[in-house]
């Protein structure tokens, strides 16, 4: 095993060319990042080609720093304009766009900048130590329990909306109508079709993405007529100065925050399909449930930025480990690798690692060198991109519509999204007028189809419906679901209600249960500490002071 790292470091960092590859990757992952319509995925694709005459380790590096540039890249437009550069940087913007807004510029970019570089690292050194063991996880989901999963991440949605949880679930259903417009993809039926071609291919995700959040928020930054001759930053944004040092200072103070958040990236990347448009909003919710402060959360705090920029880079080192340990694909990235590595007649599988020691090492050396390459290339350009803030709002629209417009058309290269665009946009608009949020309705277009397709296969291979809450993981997430639902309760609850008292204790011993049937010593022990946990936790409850 040594000597392959040693090998294996030797093919990267004493070869020039595949450092300029993955310089070059990372570069044009941070550009296809920050452009609001054009994907990490669409950057990783367009690159493959260019791979087909270089060796395996060069072409896997090559696309791997496009997809750590991508993820990190999309904070830049996220942050500036409000418009997330890629799925996986919808919950930045929720606070990352506020700071800026303030007049903090520089410190948001920094804190992004340095998040996303820590959970990159995090995920890299698990990806290095777990991948085999921790890639395993994955082959003990089912249908069912992908359902739940989905089930759990659309709670987390409605969740988030705890100002308005009616309007939250009124936001998620109609992300989920959205998503079920078109051909069911198992049965070919059509639906809300109205027998129009277009239709029956339902809607794709970046138009409504780009509608909901770009078109949506151009109309209201342009209502104001004095407003858009002004530029997006204030007087203070002007000498706006990158603050490196107190972001990293505020990122240690903030390192429970950071390692869960990457945690949770990690462990959403080893699960096929799942991903960054999933860990964010799970990182997210989770930092605002645990804050003492949260009813801050959207006014621009910073563990609204640490939570989601750590959170989807992680997610890259889970799906890699997906990759090389089973040769499953843990998002459409890593699909796309592994075409890559097919041409050159390797296999990614459960002997890889054993099989092709220095190339599988030479990958993770890749990853975590790509990170520090990323980091280095967005604090020289950072500046560069703040100058897009300084321009008058009214000539900024025009850019960013023409944007936005290119970058969906040029997807699938029909006029038909253009429509989506500008009706979702339409959409975003009255809802953000009538106070409804949109994230709930975008998790709902993302998560829809896959939600319909793993309800489809479970119920094909059996109509028992109570597998959905019978199997270990199933249960797990659906008790978590529940948790998340009544989490924004207890948040509310007096300080000497029953829920109060008893929320927490209780939903670590009921999380608890379902590890016990799963098989696994190490599951067991974890939740044996659940439950001792727990019962501390009730015991302290039990034994606050009285005033008086």
């Amino acid at each position: 095993m040594t000597d392959a790292i040693i090998l294996a470091a030797q093919s990267i960092f004493l070869d020039p060319v595949t450092l300029g590859l993955i310089a070059l990757g990372t570069f044009s992952g941070l550009i296809a990042g920050s452009i609001p319509g054009f994907t990490i995925a669409m950057g990783v694709i367009l690159v493959l080609p260019f791979t087909f005459g270089l060796s395996p380790i060069q072409g896997v590096a090559t696309m791997i720093g496009v997809f750590v540039g991508g993820l990190s890249g999309g904070l830049l437009s996220g942050m500036l304009i409000g418009i997330p550069g890629t799925p996986s940087s919808v919950a930045t913007t929720f606070d990352g766009f506020p700071m800026v807004r303030s007049g903090r510029a520089g410190f948001a970019l920094a804190l992004g900048l340095w998040s996303s570089f820590f959970g990159g690292i995090i995920s890299a050194i698990l990806l290095v130590t777990l991948a085999p063991q921790l890639a395993f996880l994955g082959l003990e989901f089912g249908p069912w329990d992908y359902f739940m999963l989905i089930v759990f991440a659309l709670t987390i949605a409605v969740s988030l909306s705890s100002q308005n949880m009616l309007k939250g679930l009124t936001a998620g259903i109609l992300g989920l109508i959205a998503a079920t417009v078109g051909e069911d993809e198992i049965n070919g039926v059509a639906r809300f079709s109205f027998d129009t071609e277009a239709l029956r291919q339902g809607f794709a995700f970046l138009p409504v993405l780009i509608g909901l959040f770009a078109f949506s928020q151009l109309l209201s930054d342009v209502e104001d007529r004095t407003k858009a001759k002004s530029s997006m930053m204030n007087a203070e944004g002007e000498s706006v100065r990158i603050e490196h040092l107190r972001a990293i200072r505020e990122i240690f103070s903030r390192w429970i925050n950071l390692v869960r958040s990457s945690l949770i990236g990690v462990f959403v990347g080893i699960l096929p399909a799942a991903g960054g448009s999933i860990s964010n909003i799970l990182a997210y919710d989770q930092a605002q449930k645990a804050s003492k402060v949260p009813e801050q959360f959207g006014k621009g705090v910073s563990d609204g930025i640490i939570a989601p920029e750590a959170a989807n880079n992680a997610t890259a080192g889970g799906a890699l480990m997906m990759m090389m340990a089973l040769g499953i694909p843990g998002d459409i990235v890593t699909a796309v690798m592994i075409g890559a590595l097919m041409i050159h007649d390797i296999v990614p599988g459960p002997t890889f690692i054993q099989d092709k020691p220095v190339l599988a090492y030479g990958v993770f050396i890749a990853f975590f060198f790509a990170n520090f390459v990323m980091v280095f290339m967005m604090s020289g350009a950072l500046r560069v991109f703040l100058k897009v803030a300084r321009v008058r709002l009214n000539i900024l629209v025009a850019v960013i519509l023409a944007y936005c417009a290119f970058g969906v058309f040029a997807l699938h290269n029909i006029g038909f999204d253009l429509w989506v665009l500008f009706g979702f946009g339409i959409v975003g608009y009255i809802m953000k007028k009538l106070g409804f949020p949109l994230a709930p309705m975008i998790l709902g277009v993302v998560l829809g189809k896959l939600a319909e397709i793993n309800l489809s296969r479970a119920l094909a291979i059996s109509d028992d419906i109570m597998l959905f809450v019978s199997r270990p993981w199933s249960l797990f997430f659906f008790l978590l679901a529940i948790v998340s639902v009544i989490f924004p309760f207890f948040q509310q609850a007096r300080d000497e209600s029953l829920l109060k008292r008893f929320f927490v204790p209780l939903s670590l011993v009921v999380l608890a249960l379902p590890l016990f049937v799963m098989d696994s010593y190490t599951r067991m022990a974890v939740g044996i500490l659940m439950i001792v946990f727990a019962a501390w936790q009730l015991r302290k409850k039990s034994f606050v002071p009285q005033n008086g």
